[in-house]
């Protein structure tokens, strides 16, 4: 007998990459790690613009309310206009320095609380402080001129708690 050599087994072409099935393992995994990464960079990102969103609306609305209580001054002191553009001018808090008015911070500071003019003062005030912070730096300012009922009102108020640029001043020119 002879013996017949059988020649040596040979890989298929399945067989030369041993490990195909264990390469391909994970890879889903990391796929799914990567959408979960690009999604919470994402809603970080959102996060973010609506932090924006909510410190711009705040100083809006700080700055609305500034309006509006200005125009309440306003409207008190045309319902008072004999006295409010008289010759005494109740309603004034001080003269223009530089373009400010001598202004009153605080509603206490409101010299004597007896006639109409001065409780009309402290009451607005008192509003500056509930509505744009109860803080040193929210003030209020009147000064109208005898005879012409010309008026200025400042609002003067801290924004940068509401992403502002700090010290807002607000002012309304009318005549009463």
């Amino acid at each position: 007998m002879s013996q017949i050599e059988t020649p040596p087994k040979t890989l298929g072409p399945r067989s030369t990459r041993p490990n195909a099935t264990m390469q391909q393992r994970g890879v889903g995994l990391v796929e799914v790690l990567v959408a979960v990464l690009i999604l919470a960079l994402g809603l970080l990102g959102m996060a973010g613009l609506q932090a924006s969103a909510l410190k711009s609306n705040q100083s809006s609305n700080a700055r609305t309310q500034a309006v509006m209580l200005s125009y309440y001054m306003l409207d008190a002191m045309r319902a008072d206009r004999a006295r409010a553009i008289g010759t005494a001018l109740p309603y004034n808090t001080g003269t223009v320095t530089n373009g400010v008015i001598a202004s009153h911070c605080a509603a206490t500071n409101v010299p004597g609380t007896t006639t109409l003019a001065d409780k009309t003062r402290r009451d607005w005030l008192a509003s500056l402080k509930i509505n744009l912070g109860d803080d040193a730096n929210t003030c209020g300012a009147i000064l109208c001129t005898a005879l012409t009922g010309d008026c200025t009102i400042q609002i003067t108020w801290d924004d940068s708690r509401a992403g502002g640029q700090g010290a807002q001043r607000f002012e309304t020119k009318s005549r009463l």
